[in-house]
């Protein structure tokens, strides 16, 4: 009776039509923070291409309907809802997450067109957002359920994310908009702290990327006292998550120069003061001083060249743009002459500054240049600065102190500053001469031209004393460019002696070097330095491509090859041809027979 009791219970528990009340439902895993990040940087947002994504976007969705076989119809448009009995598979929870990432990057492509959204525009992005929005919430509302705890965390912080930006966009509820902020920051420092280490990675990179909207919305509330500075500092930080906010940083610093513009009504100039009327060019200069205070200010020296360079990119931008504004104002002038001699003089002073901060910026690629000038080439992508580069830099400055100095010295009635600038311009291109002479010299060395080196490195060394002896006599004394004076007339000095005494030995050791070439003159191709080929020294451990700062050819195989004797078939020449004199075979030739009209018809 026992038996057959453990029998009964026994099939009820493998009977698949028992109640499923009390078995366990099985939880999906998804790591969402990590799909999301592969999925936008392997499809364009590496690059800021938002729709490029949103195209990746809509093929995903459609193969994921496909393979789900969740299609819509075939012939008309059936509407079909993901809910939670729906959710089978884990590649539903794809589907969500998939549309929400595409109404996202549909708004974000929106909010990068050229001249910014429209109103119309606007409204329609701020639509997508909510479209995004929606999907989120859904999305995080069906991980609670069918996932584990981990991923519905995730599922909740990506809705929150969407919910701020939203909120973010429509310039309204900033306190809801800071608590999905903090909400979505806690939980990734939480789920930062477990894991392997590429998910610890990802979640530490998401918190600083949302650091700066908790920062802007505290701003907003008028909770912190964020400078305008640290504002710029935040909307140079690189991600998709801050793009957004990177657009908001413009629009404000914008309506901030508006506003300071108006207090603008003159740059000074030399001793100059010219008016400044259009609104337009008081924006850009104005926001070109700010740059040049980045580059002139306290933290100036620990900038990377890097950051350096992007910021004189955007002064040159913002010069350019205010000299455009006032040429256009010139045209427009008509005969008014007072008008048109102000906006020459501002057209000259603004052309003189630009010219100023293009100095300044070579220099700094020739400081970056000599830095890499004599380090050897560890990495194969490393690229070592060769002499010629820095000549053609020196060139470039002088190029531009002569351009500046032919726009100062422009006018007809110049004041005493006018002239000290054109006499600082000279001694610059002075120094710079010095400069271009010894790297000059050094690419000659590197060639082999000894008394040609010799020649440039002496003249190098005269030039930098008289530069020297200019910079000396000046009252304001430049000590930095007196020292960079002095050493630069110590190594020609040096660089010229090292010349001569190579020159002198390799003078010395002509002529036994001549008794050797001319001892292993031979007439055929034996005499040939087969070693020096890679293919004849496989054994030996040396380099056949040369020295990275050389330009010899790779030794690797002779080309074209070298010719070999082959043998051939000999050739016969008939010299009897002529000679010999043939029979006369016209008797055994079949002769032609004769007939009449009538014959032919008897053959």
């Amino acid at each position: 009776m026992g038996k057959k009791e453990n029998e009964m219970s026994a099939m009820e528990i493998d009977d698949p039509k028992s109640d499923g009340s009390d078995q366990i439902l099985p939880r999906f895993t998804m790591n969402v923070l990590q799909l999301m990040k592969t999925s936008q940087a392997q499809h364009g947002l590496r690059h800021g291409d938002y729709a490029r994504y949103r195209r990746y976007c809509s093929a995903r969705l459609r193969r994921l309907y496909k393979s789900l076989k969740f299609t819509h119809g075939r012939g008309k448009y059936t509407r079909r809802a993901i809910i939670e009995s729906t959710v089978t598979d884990v590649r539903f929870l794809h589907v969500v997450f998939y549309m929400a990432e595409r109404a996202w990057s549909h708004a974000m492509e929106k909010r990068q067109l050229p001249d910014g959204p429209n109103a119309r525009q606007r409204i329609y992005l701020i639509g997508r957002l909510r479209k995004a929005v929606k999907w989120a919430t859904l999305f995080s509302s069906l991980c609670s359920v069918k996932t584990d705890s981990r991923t519905s965390l995730e599922a909740e912080a990506y809705a929150s994310y969407m919910k701020g930006t939203m909120l973010f966009e429509q310039d309204q509820n900033w306190e809801t908009a800071l608590a999905c902020f903090k909400n979505a920051r806690a939980v990734y420092e939480e789920l930062g702290k477990y894991g392997d280490l590429e998910n610890q990675v990802h979640c530490r990179e998401r918190v600083e990327e949302l650091e700066p909207s908790v920062r802007y919305c505290l701003h907003k509330i008028g909770k912190s006292n964020l400078q305008t500075s640290e504002l710029l500092q935040i909307g140079e930080m690189e991600g998709p998550a801050l793009d957004l906010f990177k657009a908001k940083i413009e629009a404000a610093m914008e309506e901030a120069r508006s506003q300071q513009a108006a207090s603008l009504t003159e740059f000074n100039w030399l001793g100059y003061r010219f008016p400044v009327s259009n609104p337009k060019s008081r924006v850009s200069i104005l926001k070109a001083q700010e740059l040049e205070k980045e580059l002139q200010g306290p933290t100036a020296e620990t900038l990377p060249a890097e950051k350096k360079l992007t910021i004189f990119d955007k002064l040159f931008t913002a010069y350019n743009d205010a000299r455009n504004t006032i040429r256009s104002d010139l045209v427009s002038a008509g005969n008014n002459e007072s008008v048109k001699d102000d906006l020459n003089g501002l057209d000259k002073a603004v052309g003189a500054v630009l010219g100023q901060r293009t100095i300044e910026r070579n220099q700094l690629l020739v400081k970056i240049a000599k830095s890499k000038l004599n380090r050897k080439r560890d990495d194969k992508n490393d690229k070592v600065t060769k002499p010629e580069e820095l000549v053609r830099l020196y060139d470039l400055l002088l190029q531009n102190v002569a351009d500046l100095s032919d726009l100062i010295s422009s006018g007809r009635d110049r004041k005493p500053e006018e002239i000290a600038f054109e006499e600082e311009c000279q001694r610059k291109s002075l120094a710079f001469r010095a400069e271009r002479c010894l790297y000059l010299g050094k690419s000659y060395s590197l060639a082999g031209k000894r008394v040609e080196a010799y020649a440039l490195y002496c003249r190098a060394r005269s030039l930098a004393e008289d530069a020297l002896s200019k910079f000396q006599s000046i009252a304001n004394k430049d000590e930095g460019t007196i020292q960079e004076l002095k050493t630069l007339s110590r190594e020609c000095r040096a660089n010229s002696c090292i010349e001569h005494a190579t020159g002198v030995m390799e003078e010395e050791k002509a002529p036994e070097n001549l008794s050797k070439k001319i001892s292993t003159i031979s007439l055929n191709d034996t005499a040939t330095k087969v070693e020096k080929y890679l293919v004849d020294k496989l054994d030996v451990y040396e380099s056949a491509v040369g020295d990275a700062n050389t330009k010899m050819a790779p030794k690797i195989e002779r080309f074209p090859p070298a010719f070999q004797s082959i043998p051939r078939n000999p050739i016969v020449l008939d010299l009897a041809y002529n000679c010999i004199e043939f029979p006369v075979l016209e008797e055994r030739m079949k002769k032609g027979r004769g007939g009449g009209f009538i014959s032919r018809f008897f053959r």
